[in-house]
């Protein structure tokens, strides 16, 4: 839900004094025209129309007064309509003079009939002009708080606070303080800017209780309005301003409430939001040391058998037999060493450091490059190719790609039933190339299939590994491919993955490199 930003006020706290004069004035005056008005357009009839007749039509200038400029323009309304009817219907006329007792009867009976006119007519005005505050106070706590309502970082919320706060009561300056450990603190203003003096005079003093109250800064008043939620003090508003009327005084009071509120969820949240990060950096970093010393002690228990056995010395291995030990060290290094670049490729994907180099390059070179880096280990001897007739070449970083074929050949290598056949295939798909690696093993349960890519997640007892599962997930989408583990399958684990197809031949120019976040 968007929030509505809140309308300023028609005028500032400031220039009410002078609108109030201003009104008094036009209400006047227009009492005074309009009796003078009257008068002339009656004075013609006068031979033909009764005292009390003229006494009516004289009331209009008093509830024009007091309906434009509130009592004290009805009490000039009621003056020049006295005055009017002495001099130009109460004989003798042209004089302030009464003659007759009924004409003083006359007289009191239409002045009391003005001034009551006049209180009615005011405290109906009165009563609209409350009934129209009360309506704009509504309105004005409603779209209030409704940008509080925003689900919005504790920063852009403080601005939003001060923003509409001067915005709606017509202040020249707003702020708003929170406690630091070095005591309240300027988390936001808007306007103009508080001197160290206004904040010093504004800051509740120790030992006393905050309250809603004028305290005299250096040059101007500031108006100080605690900001308390369930939890305790959250800050202060300030505001630097005249004096506000006592429903505005009120509304700003609720207003404030409703914003410590806000102002305190929006810290839980941040709070919640830092707990969690902590709490996921911790998981991550016993999952890595899990999933790495996992890895790490096949290949480095071997590597310290052979090495021992070479060093011993006591048994005769023959020339045959140390070359065995030492191709079975050499295997042992090249897989930790790829351990070590699965692990250095992860930091990049962490950091958003990945790079694509993307080049034209046959599903053929691709897997002859990934059994390369495989050579020496049982899994190089025993994939079976199978590609397509007349198969389009891809698009890919080469890198990336000979990647993924290393970890999804060492992973199906790992759990083909008793050195079983790995088998690579390849065929068209549209615009794409789908290349898919199926081992004879044991599979991965139904159930299981959506946690296989997760980085540090293993599926039950296949043990399926998802720091190079979760490598082959990230460089494939960095392509803007998908990879996915093939349903339905009768025995064992099929996963596949796509790549963008290039009918030119193998050779072509490469494309742009492009960066992935």
């Amino acid at each position: 839900m968007m929030a509505r930003r809140p309308t300023p006020r028609a005028s500032a706290p400031g220039g009410r004094v002078t609108a109030d004069r201003r009104r008094i004035a036009a209400g006047a005056l227009i009492g005074i025209a309009t009796a003078g008005v009257l008068t002339a357009v009656l004075l013609p009839f006068r031979p033909d129309l009764s005292v009390a007749t003229c006494g009516l039509v004289l009331v209009v200038p008093v509830a024009l007064a007091a309906a434009v400029g509130g009592i004290v323009a009805g009490l000039v309304g009621v003056v020049a309509g006295f005055a009017a009817y002495d001099v130009a219907f109460i004989p003798p006329y042209g004089t302030l003079v009464v003659g007759a007792a009924q004409n003083w009867v006359v007289l009191a009976v239409f002045v009391a009939v003005l001034l009551v006119v006049t209180r009615v007519v005011d405290r109906l005005q009165v009563a609209r002009a409350e009934t129209a505050r009360h309506e704009e106070s509504t309105r004005r706590l409603f779209e209030l708080s409704d940008v509080l309502i925003a689900d919005k970082p504790l920063g852009e919320l403080l601005g939003l606070v001060v923003a509409t706060v001067r915005l709606a009561f017509g202040f020249r300056g707003v702020c708003v303080l929170l406690p630091t450990e070095r005591g309240l603190a300027v988390g936001a203003s808007a306007g103009e800017p508080f001197d160290e003096g206004e904040l010093s005079a504004a800051r509740p003093h120790a030992g006393s209780p905050a309250s809603l109250e004028l305290r005299t800064g250096t040059s101007a008043s500031v108006l100080t309005v605690p900001l308390t939620a369930a939890t305790g003090p959250v800050g202060a508003l300030l505001a630097k301003g005249e004096r506000l009327r006592p429903a505005e005084r009120a509304l700003l009071r609720t207003y404030a409430n409703q914003a410590a509120l806000a102002l305190e969820r929006a810290r839980l949240r941040e709070q919640a939001l830092r707990s969690e990060l902590l709490e996921q950096a911790d998981r991550w970093k016993d999952a890595l040391l899990s999933a790495v010393s996992h890895d790490l002690r096949t290949p480095l228990a071997t590597v310290k058998a052979a090495v021992s056995e070479l060093r011993a010395g006591e048994v005769h291995l023959g020339d045959a037999g140390a070359d065995e030990l030492l191709a079975l060290i050499e295997t042992q290094s090249d897989r930790l060493a790829r351990l070590v670049t699965n692990l250095l490729d992860l930091t990049r994907l962490s950091a958003g450091a990945l790079e694509l180099h993307r080049e034209v390059v046959s599903v053929d070179e691709l897997v002859a490059d990934a059994l390369v880096s495989l050579a020496g280990t049982e899994v190089a001897e025993r994939v079976d190719l199978l590609v397509e007739d007349g198969l389009a070449a891809v698009e890919a970083d080469p890198v990336l790609i000979r990647q993924v074929l290393v970890n999804l050949l060492e992973n199906a290598g790992l759990h083909a039933e008793g050195g079983g056949r790995i088998e690579v295939s390849a065929r068209r798909a549209g615009a794409t190339v789908e290349v898919r690696v199926t081992d004879d093993g044991p599979g991965v349960a139904e159930g299981e299939r959506e946690q296989v890519f997760l980085l540090f997640k293993r599926a039950g007892n296949a043990g399926r590994a998802g720091i190079g599962l979760a490598i082959v997930k990230a460089f494939v989408e960095a392509h803007g491919e998908r990879v996915w583990l093939e349903e339905g399958t009768a025995a064992g684990a099929c996963f596949g993955f796509s790549l963008a197809a290039h009918d030119d031949p193998p050779g072509a120019a490469p494309g742009d490199a492009t960066v992935v976040g």
